[in-house]
């Protein structure tokens, strides 16, 4: 499986924090704010196996990640210069699917990942379909040149209440983004304890 398409509140339930940003998913969430499943105060305290999982699952359900692909970003920010934490939430952060994501285009993460499947955009002029590919800095996302899709992405854009990330610069009238420079671990916005996604990928 590409990646889950289960309930995503009980993700969120289960993980304590709403790596899935969809309304209705933060929503059952805050309604009950307790561990999935039967006698769910009666759970034994998480060994540390348990809590590195935890931290793990996180990552991979907030950037739409399978166990091969982060598998595959670990050994990756691995043969890279400096923290193979960092490396690893870099390399996430580039995703296109994300990219498209923090610049506004989309409401939700799993609507940026449906958009750029379908299509809509293109890299540098280039069109691309796969979520998982990276960008690189100085790289220009636009919106294809479709009618109602311009309308769809301006109101979109319109709408929008998040502010774009620091290392994008959106141009709402062209409907481009522009990646000034690549992300570091600074710009992810997930609240993981990434040395622990590290040290557990690491065994």
């Amino acid at each position: 499986m590409a990646h889950y398409t289960g309930p995503k509140a009980r993700i969120n339930r289960r993980l304590g924090v709403d790596v899935y940003d969809s309304s209705g998913a933060s929503r059952a969430a805050r309604l009950r704010p307790f561990k999935p499943g039967m006698h769910p105060w009666r759970r034994r305290k998480l060994t540390p196996y348990g809590q590195a999982l935890m931290e793990k699952q996180a990552l991979r359900h907030y950037y739409g990640l399978n166990e091969r692909q982060l598998r595959r970003f670990f050994d990756r920010a691995k043969g890279m210069s400096g923290d193979n934490g960092a490396n690893l939430l870099a390399l996430c952060e580039r995703r296109i699917d994300n990219i498209v994501w923090r610049a506004g285009f989309c409401k939700t993460r799993a609507q940026a990942r449906q958009s750029v499947a379908h299509g809509h955009f293109r890299v540098n002029g280039k069109r691309y379909k796969a979520p998982s590919a990276l960008v690189k800095a100085e790289d220009v996302i636009t919106v294809i040149d479709k009618e109602k899709l311009r309308t769809i992405y301006t109101g979109r854009l319109e709408d929008s209440d998040r502010e774009a990330a620091d290392f994008l610069a959106t141009q709402k009238d062209e409907l481009t983004c522009t990646v000034l420079r690549l992300p570091d671990r600074e710009d992810s916005t997930l609240p993981v304890d990434i040395n622990q996604v590290v040290e557990f990928l690491s065994r």
